[in-house]
């Protein structure tokens, strides 16, 4: 197994209960990739997983997608860093002042407890293709432009980066500093089916496009051995 590469790996636990998650958790212990704890497990086990996950070794992507009135999102995220996240998401589309009143919010509570986590900006979900873009959403510009624009808003905004398919990586990083967060659902290998996700690319297509974090969730959670499926996830 390539730890180096697991690093850079973010497995999505959306699983309807604490007993999965934990199960999932031990057969992937040691292999130095990260967890993601979304809505469908927050929603079954609440904030108190993320601690449990943590004692087994684990940095924690907390992806709740916050998207509301700027006060309400500050407020929300000094409550989610004192379980010890190590990431939490916005919605880009929240608007420049939710942005940074949220990385002030993450910056302020983390260094208090001697830890800052990353705070990082949806920009488009990666199940929306560019048709449902522009006929559902009736945005003008098209897709990549879109994510791109509001890229550049997070990164002025303060945020350490934003959520992107993997197809904008390149985009996004030609035109964000060096340093800028580009993480990157909708990964999927070689072997295994797009499900529903609409703009996908393999893990080397992903690093090589630009991406600093890979999400991946059911080609390994679902998976018979889902520790060996993280090992065959760079197999070409």
């Amino acid at each position: 197994m390539d730890v180096t590469l697991n690093k850079r790996v973010m497995v999505a636990l959306d699983v309807p209960g604490r007993e999965e998650a934990l199960a999932l958790a031990k057969a992937l212990q040691g292999s130095e990739c990260w967890l993601k704890v979304g809505l469908e497990l927050y929603a079954y086990s609440g904030p108190a997983m993320i601690r449990e996950l943590k004692d087994m070794g684990f940095p924690i992507f907390l992806d709740l997608k916050l998207h509301d009135i700027p006060t309400t999102v500050e407020r929300a995220i000094y409550g989610f860093v004192q379980w010890g996240v190590d990431m939490i998401n916005v919605h880009c589309s929240g608007g420049y002042d939710m942005m940074v009143r949220s990385a002030h919010a993450v910056h302020e509570a983390g260094i208090k407890l001697g830890s800052v986590p990353k705070v990082i900006g949806v920009t488009v979900l990666t199940s929306m293709s560019e048709a449902q873009f522009r006929e559902e959403m009736g945005v003008q510009r098209n897709l990549q432009e879109h994510v791109v624009a509001l890229a550049k808003l997070a990164e002025r905004a303060g945020l350490d980066g934003v959520v992107a398919s993997a197809m904008e990586a390149g985009g996004i990083r030609q035109n964000t500093e060096d340093g800028f967060l580009i993480v990157t659902p909708g990964i999927r290998p070689a072997w295994s089916e797009a499900q529903d996700q609409a703009r996908v690319l393999t893990p080397h297509e992903a690093l090589a496009a630009g991406s600093s974090y890979l999400v991946v969730g059911r080609p390994i959670t679902r998976a018979e051995d889902p520790r060996q499926a993280l090992e065959r996830l760079w197999v070409r």
